[in-house]
């Protein structure tokens, strides 16, 4: 038989796994000979945010390792910036400005609610002249240092 006696299929397409939804139609697929994929899909019709209860662990230790939250200002430091803001003769406003902040800012550094800052503090003690870190709270400020 030669090359040019063999019959040529145009077209044909290659058997490929059928997806089936059905054991009968899977036991069809199967008995008439088709090639039939048997991969279990691992997420298939499932919710993936509640795959497993491993979430859930998670979140109890999460819940039990809670931070504490940040401390905030000492009320030593609120008493000392009012006093000193007084002998200025300041508002909280003047002093806001004067810091380059938010007048509110300067609100809950005197009524203790903020969470401090390094950089905050640093400018209200310039603007003061009175230590706010550190101890001996409250005490003026000396020149600069001799060396």
């Amino acid at each position: 038989m030669s090359e040019w006696d063999a019959q040529v299929v145009i077209g044909s397409k290659r058997q490929t796994p059928k997806v089936t939804k059905k054991d009968s139609d899977l036991n069809g697929a199967r008995r008439s000979g088709a090639v039939v994929g048997t991969d279990k899909k691992t997420a298939g019709g499932v919710n993936k945010g509640h795959q497993g209860t491993d979430h859930q662990k998670i979140a109890k230790l999460d819940r039990e390792n809670e931070v504490a939250p940040p401390s905030k200002v000492a009320p030593s430091v609120g008493r000392a910036m009012a006093t000193a803001r007084a002998e200025l003769k300041l508002t909280q406003r003047d002093l806001a400005q004067k810091v380059n902040e938010k007048p509110s800012v300067m609100q809950e550094y005197e009524s203790g609610k903020a969470i401090p800052s390094p950089q905050i503090l640093g400018k209200l003690e310039r603007a003061l002249g009175v230590k706010l870190r550190g101890s001996n709270i409250g005490e003026k400020l000396g020149g600069p240092k001799k060396s």
